[in-house]
């Protein structure tokens, strides 16, 4: 049987707005920019992995751990109120009735993921979440997409996987696991690397829904 693994932030629901604040404000109180380069190094990396770039890149004195701390407080009960992003309420819906396994591999940290679960009740819709901050890995490694595969007793090349992360869609395939990219403002330059990648890609999951319908 077919698995559906969904990634969270940017492709379930709209909070990579949040770490874009986070890493802004984070930046503005150092008087450092916000830049590409400084976005290419964190964005959809594991916390640890991405406050060791922090300290690296802009030379910081602050521990790993201080400016982990920091990244928290800014984003304080921020996945409390977080919205889901359009048409995925009713696509879980509708995969659920066509009975479809459902898992979550997120680089959320798993604090803010049950959070945002709670708060748009989601969680009932995946049988299982997989933490790539428990990991140690990062979604652009395909062991992680292997290990979610063996984690759900399914063979990766049985695995559909729906991100909006192009790095993560390489690890994925790098897996053998079919890719669906999800747009995502965030990621909006990737689009049309992503459209030539994946072997779906979509604007919002309403393009998923029959009869089109809106949620």
């Amino acid at each position: 049987m077919t698995m559906f693994f969904f990634d969270m932030d940017g492709t379930l629901i709209d909070s990579n707005r949040i770490w874009k604040d986070v890493d802004r404000e984070f930046l503005a109180r150092r008087g450092l920019p916000y830049t590409r380069a400084y976005y290419n190094g964190v964005a959809h990396t594991i916390m640890p992995k991405a406050a060791v770039f922090t300290k690296e890149f802009c030379h910081l004195s602050e521990s790993t751990d201080q400016i982990i701390a920091e990244w928290m407080e800014l984003a304080g009960q921020l996945y409390d109120r977080v919205p889901i992003k359009p048409g995925v309420r009713a696509y879980l819906r509708q995969c659920r009735a066509e009975g479809r396994r459902m898992a979550m591999v997120t680089s959320s940290v798993p604090s803010h993921c049950h959070a945002a679960l709670a708060h748009l009740e989601l969680e009932k819709y995946f049988e299982r979440i997989v933490f790539a901050h428990d990991l140690g890995l990062e979604k652009q490694d395909p062991a992680i997409w292997r290990h979610a595969a063996e984690l759900c007793a399914v063979r990766p090349e049985d695995c559909t996987v729906f991100d909006d992360s192009m790095a993560a869609c390489r690890g994925a395939r790098a897996a053998r696991m079919r890719v669906v990219g999800v747009y995502d403002g965030y990621f909006a330059a990737d689009e049309p690397e992503m459209r030539g990648f994946c072997d779906v890609y979509i604007r919002s999951f309403e393009e998923l829904l029959y009869p089109p319908q809106k949620a």
